[in-house]
C-alpha cells in the first residue's frame, strides 16, 4: 500500500482540531496513490482527503494552492486547501507538507466511453482559459530537460529495441524543445489521467491530484489526456473518443496552426514522460509494498505514436 508515512490516531487528530470540524470518526489510507501519502479523512462535518506531499519542495506548495484557489473560483470540480480557523492552509504533518481539501464524490471511470472524454475535453479547455491570461509560473521537475537527461541516461538500462526506441525519442525532443516551448502556454495539470478524476455515471464530479501541475504548453495537457483516456490496451488511439475529446476541446479553445504541426511529436512526448517515470519507479521501489505502474503500457504507447492518424480539429 502507497502509504509512505503512516500516522496514529492521536497525532492526526491533534493535527485536524484547528480546522473546527468536530471530532475524528474515521481514517483510511489510500492505496492508489504512487507519489504522495493520501488519507480518506470522516469527520463529524464532512469528508476529506489529507495529502502529505513526499516529493518536491516545500516552497513550491503555495503555487498548488493558489492554482487551486484559481480553479475552484473558476468554478471548476477541484478540490483546494480547506483553511484552520485562523486562516493556515499549508501545515506540517511528520515533517511533511500537508493539505487538507474536500473529497469529492464519484469514481474513477475504468471503461471510459465518447462521452467522458468529450467531458474532459472541456474541462481541460476551461482550465486552460482561466490560466492561460495569467499562468501562475512553476517549471515542472519532469519537464523536457528532464526527459532529456534522464532518458539519455536510461538507455543503456534497456534491451537494444527498447534502447533504439527511446534514444529516437530523445532526439526528437532535443530538436523539437524550441518549437515546444513557442506553443501557448497555460496552467497544465500535467497528470491527466482516468485515475485522476470522479465521475457519477458520465458526469465529471471531480479531478483530483494536481502535484504535477506546472505551467507549460496547453497541448503538453491535451497529449497525455488523449494518451490515456484514447488508447486501446494494444496502444492504438481510439479514434472516436479522441475526436470526442479533441472536438470539445477545440470548441472553447481552438488550435493553432503551431499547435497542429507539433501534434504527433507532443503525443510522443507525453509516452516518453511516462514511460520514462514509470522505468524510475520500477528501478527504484523494486521488491517494496509501492503501487508501481506498469512502464510496457507506455513504451507500448510511444511504438504506436511513431504515426499518428488523428490529427487535431484545426488541421481536418
Amino acid at each position: 500500500m502507497s502509504v509512505f508515512t503512516p500516522l496514529a490516531r492521536p497525532e492526526l487528530e491533534a493535527f485536524l482540531a484547528p480546522y473546527g470540524l468536530g471530532q475524528l470518526r474515521d481514517f483510511q489510507g489510500i492505496a492508489a496513490g504512487s507519489e504522495n501519502t493520501n488519507f480518506f479523512i470522516s469527520m463529524e462535518h464532512g469528508e476529506f482527503v489529507l495529502t502529505l506531499v513526499e516529493r518536491g519542495p516545500v516552497q513550491e506548495m503555495p503555487f498548488f494552492i493558489e492554482l487551486l484557489d484559481v480553479l475552484h473560483e473558476a468554478d471548476l470540480p477541484v478540490p483546494y486547501a480547506l483553511r484552520t480557523t485562523d486562516g493556515q492552509a499549508l501545515r506540517e504533518l511528520k515533517g511533511k507538507p500537508a493539505l487538507l481539501q474536500p473529497r469529492l464524490s464519484g469514481k474513477h471511470p475504468t471503461e471510459p466511453n465518447t462521452q467522458h472524454c468529450a467531458q474532459i475535453g472541456e474541462l481541460m479547455a476551461h482550465m486552460h482559459l482561466a490560466t492561460r491570461e495569467k499562468p501562475i509560473e512553476r517549471i515542472t521537475d519532469r519537464g523536457l530537460n528532464w526527459m532529456l537527461e534522464e532518458g539519455s541516461n536510461f538507455i543503456s538500462h534497456l534491451g537494444e529495441a527498447e534502447g533504439a526506441l527511446l534514444k529516437q525519442s530523445v532526439e526528437e525532443i532535443e530538436r523539437t524543445k524550441p518549437g515546444i516551448m513557442s506553443l501557448p502556454r497555460a496552467n497544465v495539470h500535467a497528470d491527466l489521467f482516468r485515475d485522476n478524476t470522479l465521475f457519477e455515471g458520465t458526469h465529471l464530479t471531480g479531478v483530483i491530484d494536481f502535484y504535477n501541475a506546472c505551467s507549460g504548453p496547453m497541448l503538453y495537457d491535451v497529449a497525455i489526456a488523449v494518451n490515456d483516456w484514447c488508447s486501446f490496451e494494444d496502444g492504438k488511439i481510439d479514434a472516436p473518443r479522441a475526436r470526442a475529446m479533441l472536438g470539445a476541446y477545440a470548441a472553447l479553445r481552438p488550435f493553432t496552426a503551431a499547435e497542429a504541426e507539433l501534434w504527433s511529436t507532443m503525443l510522443r512526448v507525453g509516452c516518453v514522460r511516462f514511460w520514462l517515470s514509470r522505468l524510475i519507479a520500477a528501478e527504484s521501489f523494486a521488491g517494496q509494498d509501492v503501487l508501481i505502474h506498469d512502464p510496457s503500457e507506455f513504451r507500448q504507447r510511444l511504438e504506436q505514436r511513431q504515426e499518428t492518424h488523428i490529427p487535431l480539429p484545426f488541421a481536418l
